[in-house]
């Protein structure tokens, strides 16, 4: 099968579009045949190893999954013996390793059936960015109706989402991007939105969900409410070694001496949170919307246009 591989960690020039040997189901495991595979900074961790301390998890010298990718969608070709819940040609999506390839395989959990209603590149699109959304609101968040919602980065994958999200959730939203994203955001949902550009941070917040990263504690703390709470999810500012992860430690540890809770988004994808997205994209709440489309064998400029492009909404590899 036709797959993007990665031997050793390093920008774009480390990936090749190689042909490698089909996986082979486990007795717990789903092979599909792959349509479309999202692309979102999950990807890039995988690709450049950092910040340094990811390494844990992605492996220490290189990487430990050749193939790039996480976020899939496609149809079943084959089940394990211990698999009851899908069957050859059931449309489906979820989060594997290994994603931008013709095949993947991976236990029947990390797979929900496609809703209808969503071609294969907006189901694609949905389970990292959406779990970080619906986990980062719901959980960490503990959003309730009619609160005042604050999105930064409202336009981005995990911020259009979180703006759906927040007004199905019956939030009133306030989403920050740029001037020229304003209608896009606008057309999620958003109540007001904010140019980050030209003005500044203005209002009073039950929830605020930061995906963007760039902004001190003290900045964010001041918008919220007394009994507020931030969660914290973007954010690279903390340099090769460590991104992001400075600012939620300094925030969990704040958090115990002030009434505001302060929260750090640590998202993993779990099979209740793809099935509540199922069945949220089902009902028309929530739907990805599809910046740019790329084929598989182009993986490196979708990963470029992630990095320098802006996207509004999510980009998506098609394959086959």
């Amino acid at each position: 099968m036709k797959a993007i591989t990665q031997d050793a960690y390093g920008t774009t020039d480390q990936l090749s579009y190689n042909d490698i040997p089909d996986p082979l189901p486990g007795p717990g495991d789903v092979l599909i045949r792959v349509h479309a595979a999202g692309v979102d900074p999950s990807v890039w961790h995988q690709m450049t190893g950092e910040p340094r301390l990811a390494r844990l998890a992605l492996g220490l010298r290189r990487p430990r999954e050749r193939v790039r990718g996480w976020d899939v969608s496609g149809t079943v070709v084959a089940v394990g013996p211990e698999v009851t819940e899908f069957r050859s040609g059931d449309a489906v999506f979820g989060t594997v390793p290994g994603s931008f390839a013709e095949l993947a395989c991976a236990p029947a959990a990390k797979f929900a059936p496609k809703p209808v209603n969503l071609s294969f590149e907006e189901a694609a699109a949905l389970p990292i960015s959406g779990t970080t959304a619906l986990v980062g609101l719901r959980d960490s968040g503990r959003i309730a109706a009619r609160q005042r919602v604050l999105i930064i980065g409202a336009s981005g994958g995990v911020g259009h989402l979180a703006v759906q999200l927040a007004k199905h959730f019956d939030a009133e939203v306030t989403g920050v991007c740029s001037g020229a994203a304003a209608t896009f955001v606008q057309s999620l949902g958003a109540d007001r939105v904010i140019d980050y550009r030209t003005e500044k941070l203005t209002g009073t917040y039950d929830l605020i969900l930061d995906m963007a990263g760039n902004r001190p504690l003290s900045q964010l703390r001041a918008l919220l409410t007394r009994t507020g709470t931030l969660v914290l999810g973007g954010g690279e500012n903390g340099g090769r070694w460590i991104g992001g992860v400075d600012r939620s430690l300094r925030a969990q540890l704040l958090s115990a001496f002030t009434k505001q809770r302060l929260r750090a988004l640590l998202a993993l994808p779990k099979p209740e949170a793809l099935r509540t997205l199922a069945e949220l994209a089902a009902a028309g709440a929530v739907t990805p919307r599809i910046d740019r489309v790329f084929a598989l064998s182009d993986a490196v400029a979708a990963i470029e246009h992630l990095t320098t492009g802006h996207p509004r909404g999510k980009i998506v590899l098609t394959v086959g």
